[in-house]
């Protein structure tokens, strides 16, 4: 097993080795305006895995993954190299979805937004469903002392002595 301060170093030595490559030395023009955001390898430091994004519909996103591949060999020589590890990792390419993860966070976020403007509209017309009193009261005169009268209240309780 490896330190993974030292996994964390290569694989973001990774990540900045494939992009540099990408972008001078790999001239396939299926290769469409692509990014790589990220690369994780693991504590063996056997596989690696690179995320990438692509500009573009779902064929530049094809013809780029298809780039890729025809590009890995040369890409995973020129990582081992750099690297000088005893074995050059193998590279596998991800596309990462982060702009359809943000597209549908944003989606839910002005739905909520929709139905909370909805809720709030709905309870400025609202009024309460009962009486102003909804406990019943009942109006005995023999429960309360009369006008006049000393309550109780006014008088010693139990354990005052004189």
């Amino acid at each position: 097993m490896s330190d993974p301060a030292k996994v964390r170093r290569h694989a973001e030595r990774v990540r900045e080795l494939v992009a540099s490559v990408v972008r001078s030395q790999i001239k396939d023009p299926r290769l469409g305006m692509i990014t790589i955001t990220d690369a994780r390898i693991t504590a063996d430091l056997r596989d690696a895995t690179v995320f990438y994004t692509v500009l573009g519909d779902a064929a530049a996103q094809a013809s780029t993954a298809a780039a890729l591949e025809s590009a890995k060999g040369m890409l995973r020589s020129t990582v081992g190299k750099a690297l000088g590890l005893r074995h050059s990792p193998t590279l596998t390419f991800v596309l990462d979805d982060v702009q359809n993860q943000v597209k549908h966070i944003d989606d839910l976020l002005t739905a909520a937004r929709s139905a909370d403007a909805e809720v709030q509209r709905l309870a400025a017309k609202a009024a309460y469903a009962g009486d102003a009193q909804p406990y019943r009261v009942e109006e005995d005169d023999e429960d309360e002392p009369a006008e006049g009268a000393s309550s109780t209240d006014d008088e010693p309780r139990g354990g005052d002595r004189r």
